[in-house]
């Protein structure tokens, strides 16, 4: 994987004297790491992006750790692992075998995975070394994350984790890292006390996907999740088999060859698929000795079976008709990767110029939440109990009565849910000036208040890399001007602070906002829905998304080739999703224009002297416990208005 980095490194820097290159120093190393990625696949067609969102794969779509622009070594370490265990899980695993051999029972179904994954890995780490290396990087990143080095007790480790670990090191014999080896170790006694024998035979069937499946299913059974496991799917289809031949033939002059027939080409079938994964494996430990020389060249010669072809998920989970004519553009990106530091403290300096007047309202607000966050925490306490801590005020009953029991008593918290808050920004050309100055003074004073009300806040923004179209309508013009193409335009959606970073850190980002050239045009409909992924993928049990925006979705290049309606349309539509579904609470702040025709809890504030009352009304609602009594206090603020 080194060499097919160093090579395609190379191509990307040649091409950096074009017009269009960017000026990010990591731009030639990510370009690198997706045509890497696309060759040890064996997939030239895999789309390759770079995310803050967890790695992962999607169809045809990898998904690989966000690389900044100072290219630190873990994130470099933490993308190219990421990569070569998305790459190799492409190229030796079949999703259709893996379908018919999947357990039923969630923790059978978890053990599953966890050695299949380890087994692709594995095969591509006994072939290539420097493959080995990432995947080591990797799995260090992940348990140090997850805290496996301070595990004391085999109870506190995830046992599937600890079965994917056992596999790699038999398959491989390497060393794990610190923590990985720390839940194996605490682990391996019952491992191998129950599944010992087993894992012996673990060499003979790593190259077949087929035979290490039900090598797998075994490991389950022996572990004591058989019950999970559910039928076997080779005696479901030979009994299956078996009641065909017992039924009587409907043409007499069959004598069965036909059926004999369909066994035979099942069984070479099968027996062709297993040679064909130990041949693609073989193929590629044969380079362990010239990896250097040749790794790029046998990557490419490399003959695996495909995955099955599966249809493209839709663009938008609200609409399935919702059309984009390319996604090959579009950024998600960190804020400090459009700017430097110096910049970036410059504009926020520029900033807390215009925020100077508001810091009384920031302490306003965080009182009037945290009040309305207590109240949903009050104790109750359990009395008369056995053990616990000594109830004074039964004690005159002990010294009435001295043959009375001591009572005693313990507090019992009623349950509160956890809450994280998205606050989605519209960068549109026409938030510039004053608009986009109160809605970053509006993010400003959000993320500190519920900051201090322990409330978790991410801020995101959304515009477009060019103005008229950029580089999607430039390809759909080179294309012929097909009609109604969809969405032209390529999205930029800036993540100015993650939910989880402190706001100390973050606070920088929002003088982006103040930067002269980023606001360009605004496609709601999909921004907003790509916030509300966002908040899904997050453990808190309770989701707000924050909308603040100046009004309609506007792209000129779009409009002028689609119906006029056609983002407006689709904004309506994810609104509609998000409200039916009820997971996320939606609400929105107009800055200058009137927004409830669009979201069903809107306000709007024309300055910045209305922002305090206004987020404060909003956010205090919000936070009300009793949906009944949120309901009549929003009625009456409605007849006050």
């Amino acid at each position: 994987m080194s060499t097919l980095i160093t090579r395609a490194t190379q191509n990307a820097t040649s091409e950096g004297s074009m017009a269009n290159q960017s000026d990010n120093p990591a731009d030639p190393f990510k370009k690198a790491l997706a045509d890497a990625t696309r060759t040890l696949a064996n997939n030239p067609d895999l789309s390759v992006s770079y995310s803050v969102d967890p790695p992962g794969m999607s169809n045809d779509a990898a998904r690989l750790p966000q690389v900044t622009r100072r290219m630190t070594r873990d994130e470099v370490l933490q993308a190219r692992g990421a990569a070569d265990a998305i790459a190799l899980r492409e190229r030796f695993h079949n999703p259709a075998t893996h379908a018919r051999y999947t357990p039923q029972g969630d923790m059978a179904r978890t053990l599953y995975e966890a050695m299949e994954t380890a087994r692709c890995e594995s095969v591509g780490m006994r072939a290539m070394p420097g493959c080995a290396t990432n995947i080591d990087a990797k799995i260090d990143q992940e348990a140090t994350r997850k805290g496996f080095a301070d595990i004391t007790e085999a109870a506190q480790a995830p046992l599937a984790d600890a079965a994917g670990y056992m596999v790699r090191q038999l398959a491989t014999g390497r060393d794990l890292p610190k923590g990985a080896q720390n839940v194996l170790d605490l682990w391996r006694g019952f491992l191998e006390g129950q599944a010992g024998e087993s894992f012996e035979s673990i060499d003979d069937v790593l190259a077949d996907q087929t035979a290490f499946a039900k090598f797998a299913r075994q490991v389950i059974d022996d572990l004591g999740y058989g019950e999970e496991l559910g039928d076997d799917p080779d005696e479901a289809e030979e009994a299956d088999e078996d009641a065909a031949a017992d039924e009587p033939d409907e043409n007499p002059d069959s004598d069965g060859g036909d059926e004999q027939d369909d066994d035979s080409e099942q069984d070479e079938q099968s027996d062709d698929q297993g040679e064909e994964d130990q041949d693609a494996a073989q193929a590629m430990m044969s380079s362990e000795d010239s990896e250097d020389a040749e790794m790029g060249e046998e990557a490419e010669d490399f003959d695996g079976e495909p995955p099955a072809d599966l249809p493209p998920p839709p663009i938008s989970d609200a609409d399935p008709d919702y059309k984009v004519f390319t996604t090959e553009h579009d950024e998600e990106i960190l804020a400090t990767e459009l700017a430097s530091p110096d910049e970036l403290d410059r504009l926020r300096a520029y900033l807390d110029q215009q925020l100077d007047p508001l810091k009384g309202a920031v302490s306003r607000l965080a009182n009037r939440l945290q009040r309305r966050l207590q109240a949903q925490q009050n104790r109750s306490w359990l009395f008369d109990l056995e053990e616990g801590t000594l109830d004074a005020g039964r004690l005159a009953r002990v010294v009435a009565n001295p043959t009375t029991p001591l009572s005693f008593k313990q507090e019992k918290d009623t349950e509160f849910r956890d809450t994280v808050v998205t606050l989605l920004i519209d960068n549109s050309g026409s938030m510039r000036g004053r608009p986009i100055s109160i809605a970053a003074i509006c993010a400003d004073v959000l993320a500190r208040t519920l900051e201090r009300c322990q409330v978790k806040v991410e801020i995101l923004g959304f515009t477009t890399k060019a103005w008229k179209g950029g580089l999607s309508r430039e390809e759909w013009l080179k294309a012929g001007r097909a009609p109604a193409p969809g969405r032209l335009n390529d999205l930029r959606h800036i993540i100015y602070k993650q939910a989880d970073a402190p706001w100390r850190r973050a606070r920088p980002n929002l003088g982006l906002m103040m930067k002269e050239g980023l606001l360009k045009e605004n496609i709601d409909g999909e921004a907003l829905e790509w916030a509300q992924r966002r908040l899904m993928a997050r453990p808190e049990a309770r989701r707000i998304l924050m909308v603040i925006s100046d009004g309609a979705p506007v792209d000129d290049s779009t409009l002028s080739a689609n119906p006029a309606s056609f983002l407006e349309k689709h904004l309506r539509d994810v609104i509609t999703m998000i409200e039916k579904r009820r997971a996320v609470e939606l609400l929105a702040i107009g800055i200058g224009h009137d927004v409830t025709r669009y979201y069903d809890r809107a306000v709007t504030i024309t300055d910045v002297e209305q922002l305090a009352g206004a987020m404060t009304e909003q956010l205090a609602a919000l936070f009300e416990s009793d949906p009944r009594l949120r309901a009549r206090n929003e009625r009456q603020r409605a007849l006050s208005r």
